[in-house]
Order: C-alpha cells, then structure tokens, then sequence
C-alpha cells in the first residue's frame, strides 16, 4: 500500500467526523484496494511510525461506491477487532468543478468561556439522500472573540450540496474547546440560492438559534447573527485542464556529486554503476523522467551536477552542465541525460560541499521570466537527487521560499541510507517552510522521497509518489495568480 492522502487530525475526540474530503480516480474495470487507517497523533512529525495505530480496514472501492454508507468495524489486525470502534465512508462521484466562495462574520455571539469570551467556529452540513446531516466544512477557530470575522473559505460546489441548489444546509456556530467537547452557540437552516443573495453592499443575515434556550425562556431572541457577506459560483480549473489548454512542463535534473556517495569506481559508491547498468541515481532519473517526459513537447531537458571539481580548473562547481556545455545544457530525452551522466561519471572528481541553492536559483530565474508573460503557459520541475548531506540549508530555505512564488516544484529524492531530516524539513507536509529572516513560502512546492522506501517496488510506484503532488501544486499557483488555461475548457454545465 502507497499512502494517497490523509484527513485533517482532530483534538481529543472518540468520535472525530473528518471533514477532508480523500479524492481518488475511480475505475469500473479495475479492483482497487484501499486501506483506511485510524492513528493518535502525538507530535509534529509527518512519519507515523511514532503513533498510536487506533485500527484500520481493508476494502474496495467498489465496495465503498455501491453503498450508500459503509461502516465496518475498525481491526487491529485481520480478524482481531480494535476495541467497539468503527469506520463510516460515504463516497460522492464529482461530476461538477465548480466551486463556492463564502465571506462571513458573526455579531454578538453568545459568551460560551467562564473566563474569556468564546471562540467561535462554523461547520457547515448538508442532507444526503437518507436525511441525515453530514459535515461539509469545518471554518478556522477565532479566539476570544464575540464578533468574528472568518477568511474567505472555498467548498467544491459538488460537496456543498451535490449541486442542487435548494439543497438543505445547516450551519453550526459552536464554541471550541480544547478538550474536544465544543459548546453549541446556535444554528440554522438555509440552501445555496439564500446564500447566493448575499454581495456587494447587501449580506445575508441568520439567527443563530440555540434550542434549548429558545425552549427555555420565552424572552430569547437569538445566541448572535451570522452574517453571509459573499457568496460566489468561481469554476475551479484541474491539472488536465491547464496541460490540455496549452501548459508546457519544463523538467530540470540536478544531479549531487559530492565526496560523501563514495568513489565511483568502487561498488559501495552511490554513483557506483553495476554489471547491469544501473544506479540508485539512474533508477530515480528513469522513474521521474519518463513520467514527465510526456508533458514536454520538445523532449529537451537541462541536467546539472553539483558539488564536483570540473575539468579543466578543477574548480568546485554547483551547476555545471551534465554535457559539459554551458551554453547549451540541453539532453535529448532521459536517455539523453543518462547518457551525458553515465560520460561525466570518469571526467569529474566527487568534492563538496553540498550546496542546493545555486541550481533552485537557477531555474527559478527561469521560471521567473516565464511569470512576467502572466499565463498559465510554463510551469518548472526542478528533480534533485541527492545522498541527502546538505550544507547551505539557510540559502536553500530562502531559495525555496522565493521559488514558492513562482511557477515552480521541487522534487527531491534521497538516495543511500544517511539521515534524511534537513530533506524531511525542507518538505514541510505538517506546516509551512520558512526562510531564515521569517519569511513564509507562498504554497508547499517540495516533495521529497526517500528512495530506500521504494528499493523492491516496481519502478512506477516510486514515480507515482514523487509525482503525486505536482498537479496540485501547479494548479495552486495558477489559482493563486487567478489565471485560466491559457485554452480555456468549455464548461459543461450539469
């Protein structure tokens, strides 16, 4: 099993409802696996091997689709249940891209803390075809505020109400507590055509309504006023729509050549190229390459090395052309930049130290050109493999946190077996990167891969993981810019 996506974690509950919405490609011909996993989380780090596994299950997908609602009980292993605990999975097919935008704030909200005021939260619920209410949203928590204004949030239309419009919603305003158990403020009904009657100079106002308090007195009005300042219908745009309308993915390979992956020549070096032809390094250029080779219309890819003394000075260089051609770095094909590696390999000599920086600058100022035409017309991935040694970790930050604002990912994959945390916190899965003077990256551009993980899989594995997150990271800058493909789709309405 290669682990898809994960929901949010959710505080101190027994009865958490995730509201995270796990996107998966379905496919009728195919028996798809899934595993559903339940883990405590204790810390900050994104391995979870130092958690709590609370139970899991096995099953298919076509399982999951052909029932309206699947609850199985949670097992600790085959056949050995986790305790009473179960696992409920409702799947909905996206047949429609568009998206809602909703701005709201909220005043005189009751006062829910003994010592503060509250602190205000908005779930949002929509009726499924049984009746029952199922979580769509969850908002951010504001502390200690009676009047809270919440940021812009955004809910695929298809969640929000499976794209009927007069679909019942119910939204919760409740009070959070650390502890897990949430004091309801109030609630109350509405459907998207009232929400959509809100903008401009004109917002949407709702009673908050509290029942047993409304039951309880006779004088009460309402627990505070929920006001929709917006509501706005945007289509949202998907990787497909952006390579199909015209988008170009540039791939950059940058190669470490430092002292510490050992003498080429001899079979315990990383560089090291067996009987067979091949690498740790080869295997991860193959893997990546030919997946993205694809979207590349010219087939042409810069490689660079780094970290070695390059002929004829013996300079140490940290971008020097994989075809010792500076003024033309391009490689025909991966098989083109496996041949240039494999030529390099006996003409270098392996030094240090390991600096990531110059080649990320490199092709961010690149990518940075390409900003200024303003569309969605090139986007960059820079692969760097690497024996994970690193040694300007303060400029690759800020290097990093640079290139999150431009058309651009970072790929890096790990090879050998040293000590992979400066990698692991450069791909910040649990929170955002930032650079040394405090500055935060745009959006998460960097996925690493340790490639021990993958040693045994087929190869198609390993690429699926290094390449999982670029759609998403291409669309987010795009949607950031609040560019379109530079060809539209023409949209299909339901």
């Amino acid at each position: 099993f290669v682990q898809l996506d994960r929901t949010e974690s959710i505080k101190n509950s027994p009865n958490p409802e995730f509201c995270k919405k796990l996107v998966v490609d379905y496919y009728f011909e195919k028996v798809q696996k899934l595993k559903f996993a339940v883990y405590d989380i204790d810390n900050k780090f994104f391995d979870l091997n130092d958690d709590d596994y609370l139970g899991g299950i096995e099953c298919t997908l076509g399982q999951i689709v052909s029932s309206s609602v699947f609850t199985q009980p949670l097992e600790l292993k085959q056949g050995k249940p986790a305790g009473k605990g179960t696992i409920t999975i409702s799947a909905e097919e996206i047949k429609d891209t568009r998206v809602v935008y909703l701005e709201i704030e909220a005043q005189n909200l009751d006062k829910k803390d003994f010592l503060g005021k509250s602190d205000p939260f908005l779930e949002f619920y929509k009726q499924n075809d049984a009746g029952m209410w199922q979580l769509v949203y969850r908002s951010e928590v504001i502390k200690n505020n009676l009047n809270p204004c919440w940021r812009k949030f955004s809910v695929p239309l298809q969640t929000f109400c499976g794209g009927d419009f007069n679909k019942p919603i119910k939204v919760q305003c409740a009070d959070h507590d650390s502890d897990g158990s949430h004091d309801l403020i109030g609630s109350f009904e509405t459907n998207l055509t009232q929400l959509q009657k809100a903008g401009g100079s004109s917002p949407v106002e709702f009673e908050c309504i509290h029942p047993e308090k409304k039951q309880k007195k006779k004088s009460y009005k309402n627990s505070g006023i929920i006001r929709i300042k917006s509501c706005k219908l945007e289509t949202e745009y998907s990787f497909l729509d952006y390579v199909m309308g015209g988008c170009q993915i540039n791939f950059t390979v940058g190669v470490d050549f430092t002292g510490s992956n050992g003498d080429p020549k001899s079979p315990d070096s990383l560089h090291y190229i067996s009987p067979d032809g091949i690498n740790e390094y080869l295997i991860a250029i193959w893997s990546v390459g030919s997946v993205v080779q694809d979207y590349d219309t010219d087939k042409l890819f810069p490689a660079f090395g780094f970290g070695a003394q390059v002929p004829p000075s013996w300079q140490v260089s940290h971008e020097f052309a994989l075809n010792f051609n500076p003024s033309n770095p391009y490689c025909q094909g991966i098989q083109g930049i496996v041949d240039a590696y494999r030529q390099i390999l006996p003409q270098i000599r392996l030094y240090g130290p390991t600096n990531f920086s110059p080649i990320i600058n490199h092709v961010a100022r690149f990518a940075a050109h390409s900003a200024q035409q303003g569309t969605a017309s090139q986007y960059f991935i820079l692969l760097i493999i690497t024996d994970g040694e690193i040694t300007d970790l303060d400029q690759t930050r800020q290097a990093i946190v640079n290139a999150s604002k431009l058309p651009m990912s970072i790929i890096i994959v790990g090879v050998g077996e040293a000590d992979f945390k400066a990698m692991e916190f450069l791909d910040r899965d649990d929170g955002v990167l930032k650079s040394p003077t405090g500055e935060s990256a745009a959006r998460d551009i960097v996925q690493f891969v340790p490639f021990r993980q993958f040693k045994n899989a087929p190869r198609e594995v390993l690429s699926h993981m290094v390449l999982a997150e670029v759609p998403k990271q291409l669309v987010s800058y795009y949607k950031w810019q609040g560019w379109p493909p530079v060809k539209p789709p023409e949209i299909k309405k339901m």
